[in-house]
């Protein structure tokens, strides 16, 4: 299963007053993603970014019945909640922030969703809740007004958008400020009007 690799930059976790963990993308590694810090995270942040084992999270499409991308699925989840609790225990949850990019997107989204509580907030750029269809019975908690920002594309070729509306309504149910931007014709990237869209919106009080 996945192995315990973590990138880190910013200030010593012990000394930081807000954290910050990244989660890439299929076929890509944590350096590929570390970048997007340099529009969150200020100099008093702690900067988490996992490698997958392979560069993957979990095998198959999210869109899978859940079964079919386990063990991997589950090692994934654990994985990052041990980092999250390993940053709880410095810094609390409300100035924790989770987020991803497609499949690291994905996940971002399934374990907030799992782990519900007040988070600093959450980005799943070009992503959405994993699984055949979204189970509700899965998820458990309240987000007390956490900021979830969500984006994708009008035609992703990898995410559908019903997805990431799917999950938009999932997660507003269950008591975050979520919000879905869409980017007609946008490849399966991350652009800088959705960087700068979602750190107004994450980052604002």
């Amino acid at each position: 299963m996945h192995e315990y690799d973590v990138r880190e930059r910013g200030r010593d976790l012990k000394d930081a007053d807000r954290a910050l963990i990244l989660l890439h993308g299929r076929g890509a590694a944590a350096e590929n993603i570390l970048p997007l810090a340099d529009y969150f995270a200020a100099e008093s942040w702690y900067v988490a970014a996992p490698q997958a084992t392979d560069f993957r999270w979990y095998p198959h499409s999210f869109l899978m019945p859940v079964s079919r991308n386990e063990p991997w699925l589950s090692s994934a989840i654990d994985y990052v909640k041990k980092i999250i609790d390993n940053i709880s225990r410095y810094i609390p949850a409300e100035n924790i922030y989770l987020m991803g990019f497609s499949q690291g997107a994905c996940l971002s989204a399934e374990i907030a969703a799992r782990f519900a509580t007040k988070y600093g907030g959450v980005a799943a750029f070009t992503g959405g809740l994993i699984g055949e269809t979204v189970d509700g019975e899965k998820y458990r908690g309240d987000f007390r007004g956490t900021k979830i920002y969500i984006s994708n594309g009008d035609n992703d070729p990898h995410i559908p958008l019903i997805r990431s509306e799917e999950t938009l309504k999932q997660l507003k149910n269950m008591g975050a400020d979520a919000r879905l931007d869409i980017f007609p014709g946008r490849d399966h990237t991350i652009i800088p009007e959705e960087i700068e869209k979602a750190k107004d919106f994450l980052l604002s009080r």
